[in-house]
């Protein structure tokens, strides 16, 4: 289908490979590593905090590859609902695609909630006398600008991506050069005596602590897999602009976290009271380059949270569509602006949901969001993509791949073990919450809503089981 005019009323080809590189990287380098560097360190206790950047990005890469043969394949707005439509069609009809729209319908918008609070927290550093309530309006308010600047045409928004993506790199570009120049290795790399006993249990929390952590900061890879049918050349531009944003920003990340460890002490980071456990960017640039230079890095920061939270709900917006249109979710959300092309109502909801996200988060702990979030999105994308590659490779051989895993099924072995991990220990890193409870227990109401939904809508499993290999029989997947 790349290269060819798109049908009449959907949505165009405009994003190219640069524009979609920064339209992920954008998503993946908000605000997270700037917030998440203190919890890293607490996770770990110490400086050995890398660890859960390094494993996470190797969870990210190879979770990556999965995504880049699926959307290579096929390139349909919707993401993962496109790809587990294709994979389980055969035996359970629409029940994956439904239960991932459920569930995408929540996670989505709560990591763009995190973004939000990480907003007003660095906020905070330029306005120290500000108070709950003040940050509260001043969230809600960013939310409403995203979503106001969302409602024009895709061709505006890749230009006013491109533009955030370079105060995103100015601004990770600028904290790495400030940690540069008053960089102390004995800082950087001197660990607790106790730091890597691996046999020890408390080690094992951290990691799958840091881990969690890290993978958080690296979502948004994903970004223009979910605008699969807005991407120029999506055979070659969809695989590229994944692991070329994975491997730049784990780069970026690395270098972020070991500079900023050589300048601030790690105590520091997790002493509540210090300016370091919230806004440890901005004491990064106070202690080197003075309080001038942090004024100006924190004000690029929020530029940067502001971009990360604009392009996931930009792609975010797009999951629902798919479904919709396909007779698989609410069919008010197969409706499309009338002169800009884009989904209104999906956009509209995923504002609404990451605003009481926001609110959530504010008055209980960003830590807790994040394992909430993660452990959601866990069940129904993360698990279900992995066995669902595997099931399209059986299923449909003659599917045109244009981008063939590397060394699978390698890659898919270690994301499971990955995910794996983050789920099993996701109680235990969050005491009281019952993540894991919760989460199976919004799966539990997904199946219950859809089989009220297929019972009104009259498809399997009261009706007929619809099998369509579309993009075997129209090629979607040729480059």
């Amino acid at each position: 289908m790349s290269g060819t005019p798109p049908p009449t009323g959907g949505f165009v080809r405009r994003i190219g490979l640069f524009q979609a590189t920064a339209i992920n990287m954008s998503q993946m380098c908000g605000i997270g590593p700037f917030v998440t560097i203190p919890l890293m360190v607490a996770a770990f206790g110490g400086p050995q905090a890398v660890l859960g950047f390094v494993a996470g990005a190797v969870l990210a890469l190879a979770d990556g590859l999965i995504w880049a043969e699926l959307g290579a394949s096929m390139p349909g707005s919707g993401g993962s609902y496109v790809y587990l439509r294709q994979a389980f069609q055969y035996r359970s009809g629409r029940l994956m695609p439904f239960l991932f729209v459920w569930t995408a319908m929540l996670f989505i918008p709560l990591i763009m909630s995190t973004g939000v609070v990480g907003f007003v927290q660095y906020l905070g550093y330029l306005a120290p006398d500000m108070g709950k309530t003040t940050g509260d309006l001043v969230g809600l308010g960013v939310i409403a600008l995203v979503v106001l600047l969302l409602w024009r045409g895709i061709e505006h928004i890749a230009r006013i991506t491109t533009v955030m993506w370079a105060v995103m790199i100015a601004s990770v570009a600028l904290v790495i050069i400030a940690s540069a120049t008053h960089f102390s290795a004995d800082r950087a790399f001197t660990y607790p005596s106790d730091a890597f006993e691996l046999t020890s249990n408390h080690f094992w929390l951290g990691f799958a602590a840091g881990l969690t952590i890290g993978i958080y900061d690296y979502l948004g890879y994903n970004t223009t897999a979910y605008m699969g049918a807005e991407i120029k050349n999506p055979g070659r531009t969809l695989p590229r602009s994944i692991v070329f944003s994975i491997l730049g920003i784990m780069v970026i990340y690395l270098l972020l976290q070991i500079g900023t460890l050589g300048v601030i002490d790690w105590q520091r980071m997790t002493d509540p009271g210090d300016i370091a456990s919230t806004s440890v960017a901005s004491a990064v640039l106070e202690k080197t380059w003075g309080k001038g230079a942090a004024d100006v890095v924190t004000v690029l920061i929020l530029v940067t949270a502001f971009a990360s939270v604009f392009t996931g709900l930009l792609g975010g917006s797009r999951v629902p569509y798919d479904a919709a249109r396909d007779r698989v979710f609410f069919r008010p959300y197969a409706k499309l602006h009338p002169r800009h092309r884009f989904p209104t109502l999906g956009l509209a909801t995923m504002g609404v949901i990451t605003a009481i996200g926001f609110l959530i988060g504010r008055h209980t702990d960003l830590a807790t969001l994040i394992q909430l979030l993660t452990t959601v999105m866990v069940l129904v994308q993360a698990l279900a993509q992995i066995a669902a590659l595997t099931v399209l490779r059986t299923r449909q051989p003659t599917l045109r791949r244009p981008y063939r895993m590397w060394l699978y099924p390698l890659p898919s072995a270690v994301a499971l073990v990955g995910w794996l991990v983050i789920y099993g220990y996701a109680d235990k890193n969050s005491p009281g919450r019952h993540p894991i409870e919760w989460s199976l227990a919004w799966l539990a109401l997904g199946c219950v809503a859809f089989l009220a939904w297929a019972r009104f809508e009259k498809v399997w499993p009261f009706g007929e089981r619809e099998v369509r290999e579309e993009y075997v029989e129209e090629g979607v997947g040729a480059g």
